[in-house]
């Protein structure tokens, strides 16, 4: 097959992806508007292992599953912090994403959110961060964490919706 023929094959499967896309998007569910995407398909979000370097450490967040309950995301989360173990923590994590908001982000719209960390021992931080959407299943996601006052760590990762992809 031609060079250009291959690509010409490429555009149209392209965009036979997003037509089908649009229209499982654009398709009621229960509790759905017609002609609004259902959000149960965002319910879970997987987010990839991350690190970021400050001065003379290395940081590693670890979150699993983050699992959606009314208008927040809620996971746990562990913080290792290379080589100062002392610094390590746990605790929990929580995002505000409303569902019109996912609805923007199912028509491919980033967004950006804003929510807390709860650390084991009740100290709070504050959280923001942005979501890229990427295909239908992945993308990126951008979130700063406030350690403290003059303190922020900036971590850049990817996010995986398990129910979009089937998987």
């Amino acid at each position: 097959m031609s060079p250009i023929r291959f690509a010409a094959r490429q555009e149209r499967v392209k965009t036979l992806r997003h037509l089908l896309l649009l229209a499982l998007l654009s398709a009621p569910a229960s509790g759905a508007v017609a002609g609004e995407a259902p959000v149960d398909r965002y319910a879970v979000v997987e987010v990839a292992p991350v690190r970021t370097f400050i001065y003379v450490a290395s940081v590693r967040l670890m979150v699993p599953r983050f699992v959606r309950t009314g208008d927040t995301y809620a996971s746990t989360y562990a913080a290792d912090v290379f080589p100062y173990s002392f610094w390590d923590e746990h605790g929990r994590l929580e995002i505000n994403v409303s569902d019109a908001t996912l609805r923007d982000f199912a028509r491919g719209l980033p967004f950006s959110f804003t929510g807390h960390a709860i650390r084991s021992d009740g100290a709070r931080r504050r959280i923001s961060g942005r979501v890229i959407p990427g295909d239908s299943a992945n993308g990126k996601i951008e979130v700063k964490i406030f350690v403290s006052r003059h303190l922020s760590l900036s971590f850049e990762t990817t996010y995986h919706l398990p129910r979009a992809s089937g998987k």
